[in-house]
């Protein structure tokens, strides 16, 4: 029997997908299978991570298009949603979540953490994107905002569904993101100009820009100073503030504002309670199953719980926010922030071993999901009809968990081989050295003063425009063409808002055909590189 809170508001006769459809599963587990053995491979190969989002979208579509009664389900653009998040979502968890974090240890030579540490990261891997699930379409997280690489996977599935000139435009920006991509121009960056938040995309790439250009300019590193590193810790702390500051505000005029958002924040604060609880307890499960109380009192195990359930918040604040902005996230500088400060605290070095690797884990499956509500957002409808957003958000949930259940399996699988041959993610082999070399007193002073312009830089802008934040993220990201492209397409983007505000929309759809193109790019020449 029908129930209307089901139905798809733009073909009525149509309840929404699930995985209770066997055809539905079956592809989503295949294409997870796929997309995790991807992930693996390209993470440690050649230390990046695809997203596999629109690589989902099309073969969705051309199965569709098969003269079968049981792939015609497939031509809904909700089937298409769900299989490009099941993909999406082994991607990155197999990559980034998983089998990155278990190789610090192996690095190490502490080989008997790996499955402590492997059991927790999947824990947190599923707390992490419950949480994004908790807060998608609140005032911390809008589901209005940009969120780049799920508009443009929404606007591939929606060109393929009605052609027209919406299939032509987004044609063209794919074309030029290609091309663009063969020149060896961040593509992706360009893109995000014209769909982000102008202020906090602009102090992106000025941030990309001052990391690439202070040594032949001032004659600086900014890395050899933590500068980056202190802007961020100290962006990242008013940040958590400015939440804490969200939830807690009884203002009436914030209450008026909280019904343009699906959740209030009551919803938002249950978020942060509960998830802080679980992030604790899986922190003291894998100090127990890790063996760490035999070289840590019960105060510094408590206190070893406590700092990376609260490093995991605020890693997954700061990777969210920049995900959402700019569609780019440090989730792996931010990591090392995290470890830097356990060294400074006085963890051992098995604690710090653990700790380097939960908090890698942690953000990418929040900011993956982000990605993937915000490309079911836009095909269901802007929220427009918020019973069915709500069934299709749920949807969207449980075929994740589909892909990182499959996710850990491979990874269980398959890490051995990897390891075994020298295999390891590149940036294991920094957090290594981080242990094992260790950090001197001089390096808390420069965090502590760097870390405060970056909490004023935070302050003015504000939660709405996160500058401290995203131009935090930027000096991270040592990449000065991707500052340009930034910088060039933001001055395009005015221009164009100025001359011609009526090709503001046509204007989205390039841009997220330029994302497609780059990401379809990057991964096809992903993949002939590790077949070489």
């Amino acid at each position: 029997m029908e129930e209307k809170e089901f139905i798809d508001v733009k073909h009525p006769e149509i309840e929404h997908p699930s995985i209770k459809d066997p055809a539905i599963l079956t592809v989503i587990i295949f294409l997870a299978v796929i997309g995790a053995i991807i992930g693996v491979q390209l993470i440690t190969s050649l230390g990046i991570s695809a997203n596999t989002s629109i690589v989902g979208a099309v073969f969705a579509m051309i199965l569709s298009r098969i003269p079968l009664q049981q792939l015609v389900k497939f031509k809904s653009i909700h089937s298409q949603n769900l299989v490009q998040t099941s993909i999406s979502a082994a991607t990155f968890g197999a990559a980034s979540s998983l089998i990155l974090p278990i190789g610090i240890p192996y690095v190490l030579g502490m080989t008997q953490l790996i499955i402590p540490l492997f059991i927790g990261v999947i824990m947190a891997m599923f707390v992490d994107a419950l949480l994004l699930y908790k807060f998608f379409d609140t005032k911390v997280f809008p589901a209005k905002e940009a969120w780049p690489p799920g508009i443009a996977t929404a606007e591939a599935i929606k060109a393929g569904d009605e052609g027209g000139k919406r299939a032509k435009y987004l044609l063209t920006g794919i074309g030029v993101g290609i091309i663009g991509s063969i020149l060896k121009i961040p593509m992706s960056a360009f893109g995000v100009a014209f769909i982000g938040n102008i202020w906090a995309l602009s102090m992106f790439g000025l941030g990309l820009l001052a990391s690439s250009y202070s040594p032949s300019i001032i004659g600086v590193n900014l890395d050899d100073y933590y500068i980056p590193h202190g802007f961020m810790i100290g962006a990242g702390i008013v940040a958590l503030f400015q939440v804490l500051f969200i939830i807690f505000n009884k203002n009436k005029k914030v209450k008026n504002e909280e019904k343009a958002y699906a959740k209030n924040t009551r919803e938002i604060g249950q978020g942060f309670g509960y998830g802080f609880i679980a992030y604790v307890i899986v922190s003291i499960i894998m100090a127990i199953i890790g063996g760490l109380y035999t070289n840590m009192s019960l105060f510094m195990i408590i206190g070893f719980a406590l700092f990376a359930a609260a490093a995991a918040f605020a890693h997954e604040l700061i990777v969210g926010i920049a995900a959402m902005h700019a569609g780019w996230f440090p989730a792996f500088a931010v990591a090392l922030i995290t470890l830097i400060i356990g060294i400074l605290i006085g963890f051992p070095t098995e604690a710090l071993a653990m700790l380097a690797g939960f908090s890698a884990c942690t953000g990418v499956a929040f900011a993956d999901m982000g990605y993937d509500l915000k490309t079911g957002f836009i095909l269901r409808g802007n929220g427009e009809d918020p019973a069915f957003e709500k069934e299709g958000r749920k949807h969207q949930l449980l075929v994740a968990m589909v892909g990182f259940s499959v996710a850990a399996i491979i990874v269980l699988l398959t890490f051995n081989h990897y390891f075994s041959q020298g295999l390891i993610p590149p940036i294991n082999h920094v957090y290594a050295a981080a242990i094992q070399l260790g950090v001197s007193n001089s390096i808390a002073l420069h965090l502590i003063i760097w870390a405060i312009p970056g909490a004023i830089l935070q302050l003015i802008g504000g939660s709405g425009k996160q500058l401290g934040i995203l131009f935090s993220t930027g000096l991270l990201l040592i990449n000065p063409l991707a500052g340009w492209a930034v910088l060039v397409g933001i001055i395009i983007r005015i221009i164009v808002l100025k001359k011609a505000p009526q090709h503001e929309q046509n204007m989205t759809i390039m841009a997220a055909g330029v994302i497609a193109g780059d990401a379809i790019y990057s991964f096809l020449n992903s993949i002939i590189k590790v077949g070489k």
